[in-house]
């Protein structure tokens, strides 16, 4: 199944253009424009004339060439002529943003939309979804505002989302905090490309290394298991379910016309397909974060360093809670750790740099604990408002991080220099969080996935 177009089309259709702005039509062609899309966009209106210096055509049939993709934006009573439309121009693939389906009792119609579009061999994400995104290409076929919400960078996360709204929300957050996606995309009520041929896809796309997915119900779930079961053993796939508990799953048949389905099924089903289940959107990005930058580890023994006691305590607690173990550092490592800093120093777990630390003092910290065998993973808890740490810390933490031997994350938390900082780091590939509940979360995670894979 080919669903390269859906992300680097060079040519595409947008049925249901408009000159009003604040119609989905206009939206989706203003975004292609701002997002510098290069390729060959026609517009159709039956009303023609002309929208931001670019010609209308009144129909699909009468455009001049073949377009790679439609976008169709028209009310769900046209959807199906319009899918005549393409299928007599040869399109094979279509983005369907129209609501008025199986969500809203509609089945009839979203039947006949089925088999349309398998008697003109068209794909279709959609209907009642939100598009797609690409942040390495800048493909956006989105249909809300640039201005509304905002776009993450490149990296390489790919959100798959039932939810258009869950879809939009985490899009803008992620832009905001800073994190790299690969690719997006709402499939909505999946009529004939469903969750599990979007992770087949992203599974063998290279500049995606995790994939998040939000779902509500499983269109095929022996599909889905035998997809996921492959695509995971290549790359992590997390999974956030919606609609667990009997009065929160009527609600998705009104949503995406999905019913849930029983939520130990659910869990059963991911956790025989090496799936990572997340209990929150928070849960899932924590996890995200540290499989687009960390290595695997070599088992949940875990070193702290911290320059605030406090921090380090409730840090020790967070990596117990998780299940994780307390490393306990070698003795000639110890030893050569006493000699190395000061006698203010503690030299246990966590290692406690005091309230005076410098960036030497973590330097000398981090290239033991990461070199002592009796360490897996090393948590930084880095409080950047004391005087001392300079900003030659960035590159410490780097360059640690780019040894790969073991995962580091750091724990940092404050206003805007310590945002500075983080920006900084992440720009680097080195993960941080606010708080050390996060870090040792995405911990847990990291080793789940590790040991299920192996």
């Amino acid at each position: 199944m080919n669903l390269s177009p859906f992300f680097h089309a060079r040519s595409i259709v947008i049925v249901g253009a408009s000159r009003d702005p604040k119609k989905v039509g206009h939206v989706i062609f203003r975004n292609l424009l701002d997002s510098e899309f290069d390729g060959e966009i026609f517009l159709v209106n039956r009303n023609a004339g002309e929208i931001l210096n670019h010609k209308v055509y009144r129909s699909v049939g009468v455009l001049p060439s073949r377009p790679e993709l439609a976008i169709i934006a028209v009310p769900a009573p046209y959807v199906l002529k319009i899918i005549e439309d393409c299928g007599k121009k040869k399109i094979k693939h279509v983005i369907i943003v129209s609501a008025g389906f199986r969500e809203v009792g509609n089945v009839k119609l979203e039947e006949r939309l089925a088999r349309a579009l398998k008697q003109h061999n068209i794909l279709c994400i959609g209907p009642n979804c939100l598009g797609t995104f690409d942040a390495h290409s800048g493909f956006d076929s989105l249909f809300i505002p640039q201005y509304r919400m905002k776009r993450p960078k490149a990296g390489g996360i790919a959100f798959v989302s039932q939810s258009g709204a869950v879809g939009s929300t985490i899009l803008d957050l992620a832009a905001e905090d800073g994190y790299g996606f690969s690719k997006f995309i709402s499939y909505g009520n999946a009529v004939n490309v469903d969750e599990s041929d979007l992770l087949s896809y992203l599974g063998s796309d290279k500049q995606t290394r995790v994939i998040c997915l939000y779902i509500e119900g499983l269109c095929n779930g022996r599909k889905f298991l035998e997809t996921a079961k492959e695509v995971s053993k290549k790359k992590p796939v997390i999974v956030i379910k919606g609609g667990l508990h009997e009065s929160s799953s009527q609600a998705t048949l009104s949503h995406t016309g999905s019913l849930a389905g029983d939520k130990e099924v659910y869990f059963a089903a991911f956790r025989q397909a090496g799936v990572l289940y997340a209990s929150s959107l928070d849960e899932m990005f924590y996890y995200a974060k540290i499989f687009e930058y960390s290595t695997s580890p070599s088992g949940s023994r875990v070193q702290i360093i911290t320059n605030g006691g406090g921090f380090g305590i409730i840090c020790a607690d967070a990596v117990l809670s998780a299940g994780l173990l307390l490393a306990h550092m070698h003795k000639d490592n110890c030893r050569a750790l006493e000699k190395a800093l000061p006698k203010i120093v503690t030299i246990k777990n966590p290692i406690d740099l005091a309230g005076d630390a410098t960036t030497e003092r973590y330097r000398i910290a981090i290239e033991y604990a990461l070199r002592d065998e009796n360490v897996d993973m090393v948590i930084v808890i880095l409080l950047y408002q004391t005087p001392l740490i300079t900003a030659d810390i960035i590159d410490v933490l780097v360059e640690a991080s780019e040894e790969g031997k073991k995962p580091l994350v750091v724990v940092s938390a404050g206003g805007e220099f310590t945002h500075i900082l983080k920006e900084n780091l992440e720009e680097h590939g080195v993960p941080c969080y606010t708080f050390p509940e996060q870090a040792a979360i995405a911990l847990r995670g990291l080793i789940q996935y590790y040991s299920r894979a192996k």
